[in-house]
């Protein structure tokens, strides 16, 4: 659906990190902005998009995100990849980071080779940002909906052997507690690739020990993790507390409405602010579907699941399963539960992203000189148009 290497976007309210820009215009050439404006200027041979008093924003960008649209990544096709990425576009989002469950070495390497397989194809539908690694090491008392069959310790020879494997690698979430997790940390640090909390049994004192080796950032904040407790009688601030305390540390959060209530929305907000907060979908292949059984993971060796009052649950309704939510849900709901001004929700979804994976150069902003992702919504965040890299890969006009 690719327009022509010159855009012209008027007629809307810019969205940037710091204000609105009302009546304003967008220019784009070969894929980048060339230049953001409150006036409607001229364009010669341009492409005419009339944002019909619509809200301008930078696409949205989804750190955590396993599958949608009947698909997963660990599924290990290419048809996954691209279909996954042509789905989430539809709902604004326009940078993603797949990301792997727990699963055995040699189908983690497979995921990989699609991934940068998947990666040099032409299609329309989100870009790809790097991979995120989501175990397998963890604990078991808070694994959650991750296979139990495979959660371990790290172990050093085999996560040296997948960084040395891909360089697509960007992240990779473990618990710190675990023995070996500082060392595993550290070699994350060393070759690029941000070490994340998740799934943890940690108390602050450990996530202290595990800041100075680059564990900076928690995965689905709340979700798998302790807040106080208590052990020998004794009272423990958990990584709840330590996120909260530690001010360099980052939280992202699942706003779907179920993962987590309002006054926790709004606790996270208030304390860690838009600039530490990311707001990700988590969402599993069920996202953009309707409701019923699925399954969480591969098609080949996943768990079933039960799609039911907006989430991904266990049969046995003991844990939720990853969440079926859409990037313009996510915007929606901070909004509307934990009553953020949009500027900042749309800010959590995009610039504080870009900045924390290292791709704000590029993304998180309608600035001149970067891609040209942007997206436009009305004012109850309904998606118009996907914009992604100056090609309009959505619209609801069509």
């Amino acid at each position: 659906m690719k327009i022509s290497n010159r855009i012209k976007i008027f007629n809307g309210t810019v969205i940037k990190p710091n204000g609105l820009l009302k009546n304003a215009s967008i220019l784009i050439e070969n894929g980048k902005i060339v230049e953001v404006t409150d006036k409607n200027v001229e364009f010669n041979e341009a492409e005419v998009i009339d944002a019909k008093g619509k809200y301008i924003s930078p696409g949205f960008i989804d750190i955590h995100i396993h599958g949608g649209g009947g698909h997963d990544f660990m599924d290990n096709t290419l048809a996954a990849f691209l279909e996954i990425a042509n789905t989430h576009a539809k709902f604004g989002t326009t940078a993603m980071m797949p990301t792997t469950l727990s699963c055995e070495k040699e189908d983690l390497l497979k995921t990989l080779d699609l991934y940068a397989l998947a990666n040099k194809q032409n299609f329309m539908g989100a870009s790809f940002v790097g991979l995120h690694i989501e175990g397998p090491y963890f604990s078991m008392e808070q694994r959650g909906a991750q296979d139990p069959r495979y959660i371990r310790n790290p172990n050093e020879e085999e996560y040296r052997e997948v960084i040395a494997y891909s360089k697509d690698i960007k992240r990779w979430s473990a618990a710190p507690e675990l023995d070996g997790a500082l060392a595993f940390g550290r070699y994350m640090q060393q070759h690029g690739v941000m070490p994340a909390i998740a799934h943890t049994n940690a108390i602050y004192e450990d996530v202290v020990k595990a800041l100075d080796c680059g564990f900076t950032h928690a995965t689905h904040f709340y979700s798998c993790m302790p807040g106080v407790t208590r052990r020998n009688a004794f009272r423990y601030a958990g990584v709840i507390e330590a996120a909260y305390l530690i001010d360099q540390m980052t939280v992202e959060i699942i706003v779907d409405g179920v993962h987590l209530p309002a006054p926790l929305l709004k606790l996270v907000y208030k304390i860690k602010g838009a600039e530490k907060t990311v707001l990700i979908t988590d969402a599993m292949r069920a996202a953009g579907m309707p409701p019923g059984e699925s399954i969480l993971g591969s098609l080949k060796d996943g768990i079933k699941v039960i799609v039911e009052d907006h989430v991904a649950k266990l049969p046995d309704r003991s844990a939720f399963a990853g969440s079926v939510a859409t990037a313009d849900v996510l915007v929606r709901k901070m909004i509307e539960l934990a009553e953020v001004p949009l500027i900042d929700a749309v800010k959590m979804i995009s610039l504080t992203p870009a900045q924390i994976i290292g791709i704000d150069h590029q993304k998180g902003a309608l600035d001149s000189g970067k891609d040209a992702d942007i997206v436009i919504f009305d004012q109850n965040i309904n998606i118009d148009s996907t914009i992604i890299n100056g090609n309009l890969v959505y619209s609801s006009r069509l």
